[in-house]
């Protein structure tokens, strides 16, 4: 029989069936506070995108609803424990951070269903929380986060924690019990996180911290190597090399410390702004005591027409409060009267509130809330008299503008004295070519209370020139 062999039949080769992609996990966020509990939020979300996870813009299409909190009035804690109970209802997938979560027990007796609850700046623990809800795509190509980080701000300005916690111990406040003592970050750390935001168009640094000017005690000033060099994490060395960048760079949560007086010739020559946020809480001797405040009225007038002389371009703002217990009608004048010769450019005012853990709880003279409320209105009423006043010596300079918003043919910005969203704006009359982060010259034709209407010139900057602080 003759023996035959058989060729092998030739297939076409198939490709592999591909199978559906996984559904990539989709994290919500809400976040309450604070600029530094923002901050929080933003390197949660950054560390969250680069493993995979979608940021969802609503609770329906969320795995899971992360909720960072604030924990520092009880209004806060309020308003914290009412978004946890939105974030269940809506989604019923819970992860709970920020500071109201050092009070575990409150919010598991509110909300017992939430998925896992953590502290402030606990960033691993809550990745981990969120893992555990929904676990991340298996991707090893992913590259989802730029350089700079996942913000929440607009693109053009940015939050820049320097050091966490405090070491003060103000007798209405709470913070160094949910934050710790102070911890800066080493002056490399800072700087490099700075010139990633520059490099990615951020035209604006807004610096926070609980105590900027403490900056670096905890280190011993030590000294980290920047860019070759060493950089010691002092305030002045910091504020320094922040103002070498060609950002816009200001200061908030500053103490009237001494040694503040140094950063005031950076702001004279325009390497930082004219700015700074200073919450100086009282000015009655007697009421300052009670707050454990490092400050007394007198001095810090003294202080403030120094830096003035230094700096005759600064704007200062501040914070107050007013029915602190034990605070009687003189200690309220006293204030009052303080405030006319201070003459801050931006005052906000707070009613005293108890906090729960405040060593001021066990303070004697309990101010009337009808009381709190009047002595509120009169200080708002003083301080917009001193605003008007300000704000009409502007009209007819030319200033510089950052660019917020456009509306149509105008645009919303803000000069060099205004912080975002705590202070005023000024109003463009034209958005000709305009965008968010624009910086352009504008004369102020008139103005209010609060705000400044100006016309754009003929110069828009590319950039901020230094601080972009230097005077008109």
């Amino acid at each position: 029989m003759q023996e035959t062999t058989r060729k092998p039949r030739r297939t076409p080769a198939r490709a592999p069936r591909r199978r559906a992609p996984a559904p990539v996990p989709r994290v919500g966020f809400v976040s309450l506070g604070c600029p530094k509990a923002l901050v929080d939020s933003e390197r949660i979300i950054t560390k969250l995108r680069a493993e995979g996870y979608a940021i969802a813009p609503d609770y329906a299409g969320a795995d899971v609803v992360v909720v960072n909190t604030c924990g520092f009035l009880n209004s806060a804690k309020a308003e914290s424990l009412e978004a946890i109970g939105e974030a269940m209802a809506k989604n019923g997938r819970v992860v709970v951070t920020g500071c109201l979560g050092v009070e575990k027990e409150r919010i598991l007796a509110a909300h017992p269903g939430v998925l896992a609850v953590t502290g402030p700046h606990q960033y691993e623990q809550v990745v981990a929380a969120v893992h555990e809800a929904a676990p991340p795509p298996h991707d090893p190509f992913l590259d989802l986060v730029p350089p700079a980080g996942l913000r929440l701000t607009p693109r053009h300005y940015a939050y820049l924690k320097i050091c966490e916690g405090c070491n003060n111990r103000c007798s209405f406040c709470i913070i160094p019990q949910l934050r710790g003592r102070l911890a800066s970050r080493p002056a490399a750390h800072v700087m490099s996180e700075a010139e990633r935001l520059v490099a990615a168009g951020v035209k604006e640094l807004l610096v926070i911290s609980q105590d900027t000017s403490a900056y670096g005690l905890d280190l011993g000033y030590a000294e980290s190597a920047w860019k070759g060099r060493p950089l010691a994490a002092r305030f002045l060395d910091l504020c320094r090399a922040l103002g070498s960048l060609g950002a816009w760079v200001r200061l908030h949560y500053v103490y009237p410390y001494p040694h503040v007086d140094a950063v005031l010739p950076l702001m004279a020559e325009g390497r930082i702004l004219p700015y700074l946020d200073i919450p100086f809480q009282h000015a009655s001797p007697r009421v300052l005591k009670a707050m454990r405040r490092p400050a007394h009225g007198e001095k810090t007038l003294e202080r403030l027409s120094r830096w003035r002389r230094l700096c005759p371009d600064l704007a200062v703002r501040s914070t107050f409060i007013v029915g602190f217990p034990g605070e009687t009608d003189e200690d309220f004048e006293v204030l009052l009267e303080w405030l006319l010769q201070a003459r801050l450019d931006r005052v906000g005012c707070f009613k005293y509130e108890a906090v729960d853990g405040a060593a001021a709880n066990a303070l004697p003279g309990a101010v009337p809330e009808e009381v709190k409320e009047e002595r509120w209105h009169r200080l708002m009423a003083v301080q917009q008299q001193v605003s008007r006043e300000l704000a009409a010596a502007r009209v007819g300079r030319d200033i510089e503008v950052i660019v917020d918003r456009v509306d149509g043919d105008r645009a919303v910005g803000r000069s060099r004295w205004d912080a975002p969203e705590i202070d005023g704006v000024v109003h463009l009359e034209t958005a000709d070519g305009l965008a968010p982060g624009d910086i352009v010259q504008a004369r102020v034709v008139r103005a209010d209370e609060y705000d400044l209407f100006a016309v754009q010139g003929p110069d828009r900057l590319p950039a901020a020139a230094g601080g972009g602080a230097r005077r008109a």
